[in-house]
């Protein structure tokens, strides 16, 4: 397994470029814009992909998904069901911040916890983590002992939680009863910033560690 960090757009949001070990069999997750940046990157590492992959329903995860998906001609999964009214506002969303639009995005499937999203050899275990928005998902090989956790855990950070039906306490939840358990040496992916482990975010993340909830 490889995969390959390529930030997009304005909020460097993580676009990853996840390749399974024959290293062409590829998924995107979270095409948040910069489609012609992210086709030149596709094109300069040979890879096939499959499949376009969402975390969440924010703009910068999603902004650029369909417009990729149909040049590639792939589907779109996730997020959870709980995200369509994010997906409904990418329009808003769009005009609020002065960007570009490819209308409302309907996902070719919506994806729940327990589902494994099956790519080359690599087998990715979906995870519900609720809290940054209703509907986020985490994709979790374990095999590979690797995460993409989009915008719910960050290198000594967490998501926001002041959006529209967001839930803090959900959001701790998530991350000390999903991600926590497992395990210290798995790396993850963040939606934004630099990758870390989650016994890092155990031992020294100021929101969640567990010296915070003895």
């Amino acid at each position: 397994m490889k995969y390959h960090l390529l930030p997009v757009t304005a909020f460097q949001q993580n676009c990853t470029l996840l390749a399974a070990g024959d290293g062409r069999t590829a998924a995107v997750i979270d095409p948040g814009g910069d489609v012609p940046r992210i086709q030149q990157r596709i094109q300069q590492l040979d890879l096939q992909v499959e499949l376009v992959l969402l975390t969440h329903g924010h703009l910068d995860h999603v902004g650029g998904a369909r417009e990729l998906a149909d040049q590639l001609q792939v589907p779109v999964w996730g997020p959870q069901r709980e995200d369509q009214f994010w997906l409904d506002q990418i329009p808003a969303q769009a005009a609020a911040f002065g960007l570009p639009s490819s209308g409302v995005l309907q996902p070719d499937r919506w994806l729940v916890e327990g589902e494994v999203v099956e790519l080359g050899d690599l087998r990715l275990e979906v995870l519900h983590c609720p809290g940054h928005t209703p509907g986020h998902l985490v994709y979790v090989e374990r095999g590979q002992r690797w995460a993409q956790v989009g915008d719910v855990l960050f290198r000594g950070s967490i998501g926001r939680s002041d959006f529209p039906r967001s839930n803090h306490q959900q959001l701790v939840h998530s991350i000390r009863s999903k991600l926590f358990a497992l395990g210290d040496d798995l790396v993850f992916v963040p939606g934004h910033g630099p990758t870390s482990t989650i016994g890092e975010e155990r031992r020294n993340n100021p929101f969640v560690a567990d010296a915070r909830y003895r």
